[in-house]
């Protein structure tokens, strides 16, 4: 990918759906500029990106899209988040910078350096982040005006393993693991993710969901769940092929997608 193709994408779905299935870590493209400012080799850059990268994400929301009644919207990222990781923030809370995973890496999951000491991450906040967080906010602004109310489901994946950047890996690793956020969660969304995925827990070993700094914590109007899915369960790790729970994890995403799609389903 070149440092000018497209860094995310917007992917239409019903003019009636409230649904953003957001998908913000399975891509592995980092654009040469990019490259160019990051500490390691060529064989390094690729086991991280094996370790780092929510593989077939993408493909699992691409299915459930398919396979939905109400076709969702899609936000999806094009580039790794070892450009730039979306779902942090520039004043990212201490505990993320201090093994250096704020909106901008400095450090590997296993603790290397990313990028070199002093590195000055500003102009890919300007260039990538700031960009993302404006489209994905009017992403949201457009379901609320066109449906009165948006929900934005995040797809992630997890290892099976503990990886030594966790700050919490020693708790339960669950199938699909359900990040909450008090504000905007309510009952009705995670009864419905329970429903259509089975075997489940409640954030652990990943706690939180993605709302875009603009309505959160202001808007109950927009609801949000995270699925973070066990990756041994659908795919080879670190960074292999996807197996046959890729299919029936799309099948359970299209159930809690218009589960969430009716006009009550998130009261």
């Amino acid at each position: 990918m070149t440092d000018t193709a497209p860094s995310f994408a917007l992917l239409p779905g019903a003019a009636a759906s409230p649904v953003i299935l957001h998908v913000p870590h399975a891509a592995r493209a980092v654009p040469p500029a990019v490259r160019a400012g990051i500490a390691l080799g060529d064989e390094e850059l690729a086991r991280e990106l094996d370790h780092i990268t929510d593989a077939h994400t993408d493909r699992i929301a691409e299915r459930a899209a398919g396979l939905a009644g109400v076709t969702p919207w899609r936000f999806v990222n094009r580039l790794s988040r070892l450009v730039v990781d979306p779902e942090r923030f520039p004043d990212e809370r201490e505990e993320m910078l201090a093994v250096g995973m704020g909106a901008v890496y400095t450090r590997t999951t296993h603790g290397a350096a990313l990028r070199p000491p002093g590195a000055d991450t500003g102009p890919l906040i300007e260039r990538y982040f700031l960009p993302y967080a404006r489209a994905m906010a009017n992403a949201v602004a457009d379901r609320l005006a066109a449906c009165g109310r948006a929900v934005i489901i995040d797809v992630h994946s997890y290892p099976s393993r503990p990886l030594p950047y966790e700050l919490h890996g020693e708790g339960p690793r669950p199938p699909v693991c359900l990040g909450t956020d008090p504000f905007h969660t309510p009952a009705a969304l995670l009864d419905a993710a329970r429903r259509a995925f089975g075997e489940t827990g409640l954030d652990s070993p990943f706690s939180g969901t993605y709302v875009p700094l603009e309505f959160h914590g202001t808007r109950p109007e927009v609801s949000a769940l995270m699925v973070e899915i066990r990756r041994d369960t659908y795919m080879s790790e670190p960074g292999g092929p996807a197996g046959p729970g890729l299919d029936r994890l799309a099948g359970a995403l299209a159930r809690l997608t218009d589960a969430v799609s009716g006009p009550a389903a998130t009261g």
